[in-house]
């Protein structure tokens, strides 16, 4: 739980940064891209992150303009990509001018469940994270080199001319 606005925002534009560096990387190629057809292609789970700040917001009593509906999936990888920048930018600034220090520790009912407005923001964070590692995956089936996020990525690795660390 974030306890203080100041260390949200250190995580917040860590994680936003890291997030938009998937979605730079994504092409209109790219976006039917899928496992199988029972599961979400790259498009769905790119604009699912992206919508998935609005649908959390409006559960909330920030108020902001931002995507939030999760169909029809945009065509249009680089629209994916700006509306992401716009919708957490949105975000950071909502927070900012909203709330304060003290009502981070304020509950709220959101899905069903009581949860600090701290929680919250630390959900929105997991939230992404756990969709840029399956956004990852197959970014790598579709052929698009993926970007290191917590350190260099194979790719990046081999443009440096060393072999990535074996795990």
């Amino acid at each position: 739980m974030f306890q203080t606005l100041d260390g949200f925002f250190k995580l917040w534009n860590i994680e936003v940064d890291a997030t938009q560096k998937i979605l730079n990387q994504l092409t209109d190629e790219s976006l039917p891209k899928e496992v199988t057809p029972q599961n979400w292609t790259l498009g769905r789970i790119a604009w699912h992150t992206v919508t998935a700040i609005g649908v959390v917001a409006s559960r909330t009593d920030l108020s902001f303009d931002s995507p939030n509906q999760d169909y029809p999936v945009p065509t249009s990888a680089k629209f994916i990509s700006d509306s992401y920048q716009q919708a957490s930018s949105a975000l950071s600034q909502a927070v900012k001018n909203q709330w304060t220090d003290k009502s981070l520790s304020e509950e709220q009912e959101i899905f069903g469940q009581k949860m600090s407005k701290g929680d919250i923001l630390l959900f929105l964070i997991q939230h992404q994270i756990h969709h840029r590692g399956q956004m990852t995956i197959l970014m790598r089936q579709a052929g698009l080199s993926v970007p290191g996020l917590y350190g260099p990525s194979k790719e990046e690795w081999a443009m440096i001319g060393m072999d990535a660390p074996k795990m």
